[in-house]
């Protein structure tokens, strides 16, 4: 459990950086690492935004596993 949470948040770290640099920048790394064919997004390039996007919903569990874990003791 401990390296599924490890890649959940290694995978939210890189969609925050991704988020960060096409905000300054307008530059997507997905998209430098898989390019497009044309206007549309390559499957991979989907893969990898469907993975980051799951790794994030599944990390919403990470904000209330504390907060529940210490009005229980």
């Amino acid at each position: 459990m401990k390296l599924i949470r490890f890649i959940a948040m290694l995978l939210m770290v890189v969609g925050a950086i991704n988020w960060g640099l096409w905000g300054l920048f307008q530059f997507d790394i997905v998209k430098a690492l898989f390019p497009y064919r044309g206007s549309n997004v390559s499957t991979i390039a989907a893969i990898v935004y469907i993975v980051v996007g799951l790794a994030g919903i599944y990390g919403i569990s990470f904000l209330f596993k504390n907060h529940c874990t210490k009005e229980h003791k």
